[in-house]
């Protein structure tokens, strides 16, 4: 009778993080910056290309960034009720 080899490997899969690029719109917040990012959308009927914006909250632990900054950030755990990106 053959035993049959087990592996207790477990291979977790690739975390798939967003990253975004915008403007940094505000910077009043103690550790916190609003990005506001624009992305070009096309309407479905008319085929008329449109600016779309969103706005995100972003943990800056240094406070480094001021308004105007262009800013990469990527996406995270939850830092607070609106906060779930931190700056690259």
């Amino acid at each position: 009778m053959k035993k049959q080899a087990t592996t207790t490997e477990t291979v977790k899969p690739a975390v798939i993080q967003r990253t975004f690029t915008g403007v940094v719109t505000s910077s009043k917040m103690d550790k916190t910056i609003v990005v506001k990012v624009d992305r070009i959308a096309i309407h479905p009927k008319y085929q008329k290309r449109y600016t779309v914006s969103q706005k995100y909250k972003v943990h800056d632990e240094q406070n480094k960034y001021k308004e105007g900054a262009q800013v990469n950030f990527v996406e995270c755990r939850p830092l607070s009720r609106d906060k779930r990106w931190r700056v690259l």
